[in-house]
C-alpha cells in the first residue's frame, strides 16, 4: 500500500516561524547589550545615550514588526469575510429572463460589505421569482438570519409552484434557524424579518406576498406610485402566517416599466436636519432611465443625503421589463387606486 503525505506550505509555516524568532531575536540582543556590554555598565552621557539609541531602535522595530503582522492578518480577514460575503449576496446578472436588473446594498457597519438586508432574483420554471427582506438589527450579527432565508428561498423557488409554499419554506427554515440560535447563545428570542417575494410570470404578470415590508414602487411612464395598497402581513418571526396566502393582485409588468424594490433604511434615512430622504422624488427625476441609471441616482442622492456612512442597512434592486412581447395597455390593474395608496411607513430595524 502505498502512502501519500500532504504537503503543508512552506511559505506559511516560515512566516510564522519569523513572526515568532524575530521579536525574541530583538529582545534578546537588547538584553545580550545590557547585560554584557561594557559600555551599557557606565553612567556618562554619552554611554546612556547610546543605550536609550539602542533600546530605542530595538523598541520600533517590535512595533513595526507588530503592525505589519497585525495588517498582514487584518487584510487577509477581510478578504476571506468579503468572500463569504459575496456568496451569500451574491451579484445579480444584468438580465434574467427578459427583465433588465440592478441591485446594490450598502451595510451601515463599517466591518461588513453586507448587513441585514437580503435579495435575490432567480429565474424559474414559475417566471422570475424574487425575494428582498430587512432583518432586525444590521451588520454581522444579522448575516446569519440573513444566509437562513436565502438558502431556503433558493431552493423553495424551484419547488413550490406558488409563492404561498415559498413563503411556508422561509417561515419554517426562519424558525429552525432562531430556534438553534436560542439553543446556543439565547439571543434570538426577539428576531424577525420583514419580507417581500414578488413573482413576475412570462407575460409580465405579477405575484406579490408581503410580510411588513415597504411595497416596491412601479415606475410606468412618468408616474411613479406604490404597486399595491394591501396591507402587508406581520414580519415573519414572532406571529404564525395566515391559512390563505393568495396575496392581492398586482396586475401586469408592462414592456419599458419598472419595478423598484428596497429596504426601509432607505425611505427612514435622515439628513443632518432630521429630515427623511425622499425616494419617490429621486425616482420621478431617474423614471425613464435603464435599471442601472436609476439605480445610481437613488444611492448617489441618498449618500448626498445621509453623507458617506448610512446609519441603518440599505438594500435596493430595480426590474425592467426589456421583454418585446406584452399585454395591452389596459392589462395592468392594482387591487385599489394607486392615488389612495399611502406612503410606506415601515419603521422596523
Amino acid at each position: 500500500m502505498m502512502c501519500f503525505k500532504a504537503a503543508v506550505p512552506r511559505t506559511g509555516s516560515l512566516r510564522r516561524v519569523l513572526s515568532m524568532g524575530l521579536p525574541t531575536l530583538w529582545g534578546a540582543v537588547a538584553v545580550t547589550y545590557k547585560l554584557t556590554c561594557p559600555l551599557a555598565q557606565q553612567h556618562g552621557l554619552g554611554a546612556r545615550a547610546v543605550t536609550s539609541a539602542v533600546f530605542f531602535a530595538v523598541g520600533t522595530g517590535l512595533i513595526l514588526h507588530v503592525r505589519r503582522a497585525l495588517l498582514r492578518e487584518l487584510r487577509q480577514a477581510r478578504q476571506v469575510a468579503g468572500t463569504a460575503q459575496s456568496v451569500l449576496l451574491r451579484p445579480l446578472p444584468p438580465r434574467i429572463d427578459g427583465l433588465a436588473v440592478a441591485a446594490a446594498q450598502m451595510s451601515a457597519d463599517r466591518g461588513a460589505t453586507i448587513g441585514g438586508d437580503l435579495y435575490e432574483a432567480v429565474a424559474t420554471g414559475h417566471g422570475v421569482r424574487v425575494v428582498m427582506g430587512d432583518v432586525r438589527g444590521h451588520g454581522l450579527a444579522a448575516i446569519g438570519t440573513a444566509a437562513a432565508v436565502l438558502g431556503s428561498f433558493r431552493e423553495a423557488v424551484h419547488d413550490e409552484p406558488d409563492l404561498g409554499g415559498v413563503l411556508r419554506r422561509l417561515d419554517r427554515a426562519l424558525a429552525r434557524h432562531l430556534r438553534e440560535r436560542a439553543e446556543r447563545d439565547g439571543t434570538a428570542a426577539e428576531e424577525f424579518v420583514t419580507v417581500l417575494l414578488l413573482e413576475v410570470g412570462p407575460d409580465g404578470e405579477l405575484s406579490a406576498l408581503n410580510c411588513g415590508h415597504p411595497w416596491p414602487y412601479l415606475l410606468s411612464g412618468s408616474v411613479v406610485e406604490p404597486l399595491s395598497c394591501a396591507d402587508p402581513m406581520p414580519p415573519l418571526g414572532p406571529f404564525p402566517l395566515p391559512a390563505d396566502l393568495s396575496g392581492p393582485g398586482c396586475g401586469h409588468l408592462l414592456p419599458g416599466e419598472s419595478l423598484v424594490l428596497y429596504t426601509d433604511g432607505a425611505e427612514d434615512a435622515r439628513d443632518a436636519h432630521g429630515r427623511f430622504f425622499s425616494l419617490p422624488t429621486v425616482l420621478r427625476e431617474a423614471v425613464h432611465g435603464t435599471p442601472q441609471t436609476v439605480l445610481g441616482a437613488v444611492l448617489t442622492a441618498l449618500l448626498n443625503h445621509t453623507g458617506p456612512t448610512p446609519t441603518d442597512d440599505v438594500a435596493l434592486l430595480v426590474l425592467q421589463n426589456t421583454r418585446r412581447h406584452g399585454l395591452g395597455s389596459g392589462a395592468r390593474g392594482t387591487a385599489r387606486p394607486a392615488t389612495t395608496c399611502p406612503q410606506p411607513t415601515t419603521h422596523l430595524t
